[in-house]
This record gives structure tokens, sequence and C-alpha cells, in this order.
């Protein structure tokens, strides 16, 4: 029996990078297992930033064949609703969903957020338990950017797994996660 290695996709937030808060953290912990790690640095900015832009991107990583059942997808903040829109646009199946601060359909921010995230959100959120059977989510109850009961309803609605973080924030590196060593048990 041919066993088939798990890849990584790490996901940025909003005005972020993959060189920002726990992800080359969680890259350098994965690849010292010699796994397959992923960490696409998306546009950012107003105008730059929207669910078009990102989903060219992220093609490009389904048509070389690095997402598939055997992805463990990890995103922060903007990035959960992204991925999950993206898998359910594109009929795409994962192994594992790992979302940290995740949310949909939040307004409020400020102007320049909100500009950049209206695009990722989407209505029917659900949909996405039909292409991913573990969907972890991680959050705070004392997010400066993101109210509690929002990140708490995003995972109500498809966490098969969910944990708050007791004075977390943002879980980012403001509020010194940039390690995270939670995110290895889902490894």
């Amino acid at each position: 029996m041919i066993h088939i290695k798990n890849n990584y996709l790490l996901v940025h937030g909003s005005f972020g990078s993959p060189f920002v808060n726990w992800i080359p953290w969680l890259r350098k912990e994965l690849e010292k297992d010699n796994l397959e790690v992923y960490t696409p640095d998306f546009p950012t900015g107003v105008g730059y930033q929207n669910y078009n832009n990102w989903s060219k991107l992220l093609k490009v990583y389904i048509e070389a064949g690095l997402i598939n059942e055997n992805t463990i997808i990890y995103a922060h903040s903007i990035a959960p609703i992204f991925v999950c829109k993206f898998l359910v646009d594109n009929n795409i199946k994962v192994k594992r969903l790992v979302f940290v601060c995740g949310f949909n359909n939040y307004l409020g921010i400020n102007e320049e957020y909100d500009a950049v995230n209206e695009s990722m959100y989407f209505d029917n959120l659900e949909d996405i338990k039909q292409f991913c059977n573990e969907i972890v989510c991680y959050y705070s109850d004392n997010d400066p950017y993101v109210r509690h009961d929002v990140e708490k309803e995003f995972a109500d609605t498809i966490a098969t797994e969910q944990h708050c973080i007791h004075n977390g924030c943002h879980l980012n590196s403001e509020s010194n996660y940039t390690e995270f060593k939670e995110l290895l048990s889902h490894k």
C-alpha cells in the first residue's frame, strides 16, 4: 500500500504576508518533518487584495496538483473565509482545515480592511462541510479587530472542533503569537 504524505498550505490574512505572525514558525516546524509546505504571498492592499486576485494565485497551486485530498490548510483572519469560498467555488476537497480568527460577513474593522475583505465573504458557508470533514477553529475572547461573537458564530457554523483562547487578541504577532504550538496538534 502506498502512503501519500500530507502537504500543507499556510494562508496569511489581510495586509499580511507569509513572513509574519506564526506562519514562518509553523512552516519551519512542519519542514522539520520533511513535509511539503506552501506559503503563497497573496496580493494585499486596497485595489489588489480581493477574491478574484487571490483565486488566480491559488489556481496555480491547483493546476500544479498541490491542493488535493491530502492537503491541510492553515489560514488566519480573512483567509479562512477566502479558503472556504475558494474550495466551494472550485469543487476541491481537502483533508483538514485549521482556521485562526476566521469570520464571515463582518464589516466595521475600518474602511481599508472592509474594502479588501468584503469580496471574500459568501452566504453558503455551511457548504464547506461537503469539501472537508475536519475543520478546526481557533479564536479569542478579546480580538480587537473582529468581535468575539462573529468569530464564534463562524466556528459554530462549520467547526468539528473549536478552541477559544482567553486574552489571545487576534492571535498574531501583535499579540505575541509568533509561535502557536497548539496548531502542531493538527498536522
